[in-house]
């Protein structure tokens, strides 16, 4: 289960004018490359057409400017995909707000859980070599540490595939990375969950193969497969064997990125503006979340697998190898390392988004036509990003991208409201708090900001944030039960207080 619910909201009544004033000049003049006259157009009025993904009451277009602003996102960075080749890139704002360094095309930002997708395209090039069998336990690869098994497995084998496409029935949805300065733990005290590991240990919840559910833990066990098997560096088996290739030479998974030069990487920033301590968190889980790299680098990694899928490039993985990465693998939608969505008219995308502590990403490229979209931003706060997809999904007329959607709002009486509050488990430790103020809900899950929900019936809630409902089940006593979230799927949240 990947839940990105729950992106933190921030209220801004009043704009800064002096922080207007500085993004009117870059959105101008920062990074503006000579694009034809064609070309041009279509990059004005994507920013001049953001739209929210749910639109009530009189909501229409806003331009990049008022949005960069009414969010406090100080830089962003997107690349638009055309027929197999980038069309436009182009940095918006600040890479740092106090050295007013720029974003440009070449910034480089942490991709977060984006990691995760081309850490499956190197995981799977040791498959094609024939030196990792895709459906063989995992311990017959881990060599300085074994994957503990007990009842809870149910004498059950996890192997690569399972890793790759979230269906190991793994524990730990994520990882919050380090302070510079910190103590960073190795792999085999992270999967244990052993100081200085800031996170749980990495186990089994249930039977691998049932059904898949967000793992940062499960990729962080075939980082170490990769490290084992190949006995090289992670960073440096994926450069050599991945991102080199696939001409993605500005992007590194090396933590701290000490080989790259301070001033191309994005200060990490909080939901109100407020730089993270020591300007960037440092995430020695590199397959799940160490990845430094913009938008250029990422179009370049979706057009290969786009060439790749019609056989007509094999820069890392073949054909068949990667038809099978873009299968999902037991469910609809995740496959190994990416997520496919299947849109309106038969149309389909492998995209993979990203939250690391000061940023958001996402990128989308579709299984046929060459096209696609990546968004990176510097701030806690990525509401913005649905926004510019829908903004270039509409200009571009790319089938499906464009999830803006008008919705009703009623009003629902506060004593019901009431009855919704309490706590619901969406998984072992990722729990949905729902509170109260006034005559509005507000829902606010383990690790992320607390949201506005937004009444369509007297059980039935929806967010402006991003596309999801909430639904409250009671049963036939009238006693509210648990929660159903319609995102990505159908989750159940048990009320457990």
């Amino acid at each position: 289960m990947r839940i990105l619910f729950l992106i933190t909201q921030t209220a801004m009544k009043t704009r800064i004018l002096l922080f207007t004033g500085i993004l009117i000049l870059f959105i101008k003049i920062n990074a503006f490359a000579q694009y034809s006259s064609e070309v041009n157009e279509k990059i004005q009025r994507v920013e001049q057409n953001l739209l929210p993904n749910i639109q009530t009451g009189n909501d229409g277009p806003m331009t990049m400017l008022d949005r960069m602003t009414f969010y406090k996102v100080h830089g962003v960075s997107v690349a638009v995909i055309h027929n197999y080749k980038i069309e436009w890139a182009k940095g918006y704002g600040y890479a740092n707000d106090i050295l007013k360094v720029p974003v440009t095309p070449q910034t480089l930002f942490q991709a977060a859980s984006i990691s995760k997708s081309l850490n499956s395209v190197g995981v799977l090039k040791l498959v094609q070599d024939k030196k990792i069998d895709l459906y063989a336990d995992i311990n017959t690869y881990l060599t300085s540490w074994k994957f503990p098994y007990d009842s809870l497995s149910k004498n059950k084998k996890i192997t690569v595939a399972n890793l790759l496409s979230h269906t190991g029935g793994l524990t730990v949805h994520g990882f919050g990375g380090y302070e510079k300065g910190e103590q960073l733990p190795t792999i085999p005290q992270i999967l244990d969950g052993k100081k200085p590991t800031n996170s749980a240990a990495v186990r089994s919840m249930y039977a691998p193969g049932i059904k898949s559910e967000y793992s940062g833990g499960g990729i962080t066990i075939s980082q170490l497969i990769v490290v084992n098997v190949t006995h090289q560096a992670y960073d440096k088996f994926m450069y050599d064997n991945v991102l080199k290739p696939l001409g993605m030479n500005s992007s590194t998974y090396t933590q701290p990125p000490l080989n790259k030069k301070p001033g191309l990487l994005a200060t990490a920033y909080r939901d109100n503006g407020t730089a993270v301590k020591g300007n960037y968190h440092i995430y020695p889980e590199q397959a799940a979340a160490g990845l430094w790299t913009n938008p250029t680098d990422l179009s370049k990694y979706i057009i290969e697998t786009q060439l790749a899928l019609q056989g007509k490039s094999n820069k890392v993985l073949d054909q068949k190898t990667t038809r099978l990465r873009l299968t999902p693998y037991i469910d609809k939608s995740a496959a190994l390392g990416v997520f496919i969505d299947s849109l309106q008219d038969g149309v389909k995308y492998f995209e993979h988004g990203g939250a690391n502590e000061g940023f958001r990403c996402q990128y989308f490229g579709s299984l046929e036509g060459g096209n696609g979209v990546v968004v990176m931003v510097n701030s806690d706060d990525g509401r913005i990003i649905n926004e510019i997809v829908n903004s270039v999904a509409k200009v571009y007329d790319f089938k499906g991208l464009n999830r803006s959607k008008s919705r009703k709002e009623v009003m629902v009486a506060d004593t019901l409201l009431q009855k919704y509050t309490g706590k619901y488990e969406l998984a072992p430790s990722f729990i949905l708090t729902i509170t109260r103020e006034g005559n509005s809900l507000y829902g606010q899950a383990t690790g992320q900001g607390k949201v506005q929900l937004f009444a369509e019936s007297n059980s039935k809630f929806f967010l402006k944030v991003v596309d999801a409902e909430i639904e409250f089940i009671k049963d036939d006593k009238g006693q509210i039960t648990k929660a159903t979230l319609y995102q990505n799927g159908i989750h159940d949240a048990k009320k457990i207080e």
